[in-house]
């Protein structure tokens, strides 16, 4: 099967040697995403709850561009430098997606790109 590169504007742009998101066939694998702007590359002012909001905006983004949107995505992985964030993450999280939610995993880690406090993500099945 041959690999399709998914590329946005509305998401952030590369900052390392990757895409945005690959699919292949009916399944797209969507690259980790941080709380940067896309149009400034910066990384968003704010609180943690901005942060995560813009977080899964882009993920939103690089889904739609995908043929998808967040309700495909089968597995959401979530990496926190701070889980005590992990309720407000969920919280959030109800907010753009509905039942039946995805798979997931929070993972505390010790640093993230740009010394964000969360990245996100994901592995999204949609119709070929």
């Amino acid at each position: 099967m041959a690999r399709q590169i998914i590329h946005t504007a509305k998401a952030p742009q590369a900052i390392g040697t990757y895409s945005q998101a690959v699919k292949v066939g009916g399944v797209v694998y969507l690259s980790g995403q941080i709380p940067l702007v896309p149009e400034t590359m910066e990384i968003i002012d704010g609180d943690f709850s901005a942060q995560v909001r813009l977080v899964f905006d882009n993920l939103l983004a690089v889904a739609e561009a995908a043929g998808g949107t967040l309700q495909d995505i089968v597995k959401l992985n979530i990496f926190l430098t701070d889980l005590s964030h992990f309720a407000t993450v969920n919280e959030i999280m109800a907010e753009y997606f509905e039942q039946p939610y995805p798979a997931r995993a929070a993972i505390g880690v010790a640093s993230l790109p740009k010394a964000v406090s969360v990245e996100m993500d994901g592995v999204m099945h949609i119709d070929a």
